[in-house]
């Protein structure tokens, strides 16, 4: 049976397909036991529960939150999580929820302004509504500053990523939603679900690589700063290699931690279903949930 439990919608975030698309697409792939963790977002979860259960899909409730630590050089680094099995109902989880999505809209606007107004000083022509689409259609998870130098880049403003941070997007940057574990933690079990770090080791995105590319030292620093809030560890996912998921799939063990994976799949392109989620998956989930 394939296993998919990281997949994104246009209905609540980011994906390129809505619920309904992900779901028949998901049964032409046989997936057989799926998630879809949007960010900040539960607005698929009732749909996707219909859809999968029509389909005969097993499906468990999911979704993907931005959450703010302290690094061992006191910096603060952003992460992701993953909640599962979680109450859709549940109202605190809901309205935290509804703010997280509330200050990214505002970051994202106020990012905009600042570089605009710095392009006003420059006589460059100032970014549109058209632009920021642009943007937001060009994102394959969060939307971030990275995504903007990109698009910088495309419009031969800056010559690299380099140029539009040192230029742009260190002085025009707005702080993210100081989500801490701790609250994350006790919303998603207020719920009912089960917290699981995300992508530990992507070289490409929001992980412990930004402390070190080491998967030792992260597996250290998961013990040392996330067991008392975490359930579990997205070990199989697209930019984990085999040693990553070994070691973290042993780390996961000996503290008794779930182990999840799946595509994280937005649809660009579709990839959902291809990364390789042994069935003992099914069973751990189901057993700690």
């Amino acid at each position: 049976m394939k296993i998919d439990l990281h997949i994104h919608t246009s209905t609540g975030s980011d994906g390129a397909m809505p619920v309904e698309k992900v779901i028949e697409e998901a049964k032409k792939r046989n997936i057989g036991f799926l998630a879809i963790a949007d960010h900040d977002s539960v607005e698929a979860q009732r749909q996707a529960i219909t859809l999968t259960k029509e389909k005969d899909i097993s499906y468990v409730t999911g979704v993907e939150l931005n959450i703010t630590l302290q690094s061992p050089q006191s910096k603060s680094i952003s992460l992701d999580f993953l909640g599962y099995g979680f109450d859709i109902n549940n109202r605190a989880l809901c309205e935290k929820l509804q703010v997280l999505r509330e200050h990214r809209e505002w970051r994202a606007r106020e990012i905009m302004e600042k570089i605009n107004a710095e392009f006003k000083k420059e006589g460059i022509k100032q970014f549109t509504d058209k632009d920021m689409q642009n943007i937001r259609d060009s994102v394959d998870g969060a939307f971030g500053r990275p995504h903007i130098a990109a698009y910088m880049i495309k419009k031969g403003i800056v010559r690299d990523t380099q140029e539009a941070f040192d230029r742009y997007l260190v002085k025009c940057d707005v702080p993210k939603y100081p989500l801490s574990l701790p609250e994350a933690s006790k919303l998603i079990h207020s719920a009912g679900g089960a917290l699981v770090l995300a992508h530990g080791n992507d070289p490409g995105g929001t992980s412990l690589v930004v402390i070190t590319k080491d998967s030792g030292q992260q597996t250290q620093f998961i013990k040392e700063n996330m067991l008392e809030y975490i359930d579990g560890l997205e070990c199989w996912h697209p930019r984990h290699d085999n040693a990553t998921i070994a070691h973290y799939l042993r780390f996961a063990r000996e503290h008794k931690l779930i182990t999840t994976g799946g595509s994280d799949c937005h649809q660009k392109p579709i990839i959902m279903g291809t990364v390789d989620v042994p069935d003992e998956v099914t069973k751990q989930f189901v057993k700690k949930n």
